[in-house]
């Protein structure tokens, strides 16, 4: 299991790319079994990060489980990623065999910064 916000990532997968140990980087991904990628859509993606993290989601794809979190429809998910196209994509291999768990409501963090003031 390996946690990482969605910007961090992506800014690893650069970074791994510029050094040339992209590939390592990608191995050690393949070998979890639970990917878990937080705040997705906070930060709008470089193009070659969001191609990365493609990238990361297509391999890991009916062969490891990923948990993401956001606040974004998936309608939205197109600011974050760029391009229409790899936006759908992603997607489409997202929600093949997931789970979707929405939670509506009050903000927690809000309710408990309110309720600190009372």
């Amino acid at each position: 299991m390996k946690f990482y916000t969605v910007a961090s990532l992506a800014n690893e997968l650069l970074e791994a790319n510029e050094k040339g140990t992209l590939n390592r980087l990608f191995n050690r991904i393949d070998k979890l079994d639970l990917l878990i990628l937080d705040e997705l859509g906070y930060i709008p993606l470089h193009k070659q990060g969001a191609e990365l993290l493609f990238q990361v989601i297509s391999m890991c794809y009916e062969k490891r489980s990923i948990i993401i979190t956001t606040n974004l429809q998936f309608g939205q998910w197109n600011h974050v990623f760029g391009d229409p196209i790899l936006t759908e994509a992603v997607v489409d291999r997202l929600i093949h065999h997931s789970h979707l768990i929405l939670f509506g409501g009050e903000s927690k963090r809000m309710k408990e910064s309110m309720m600190m003031k009372n």
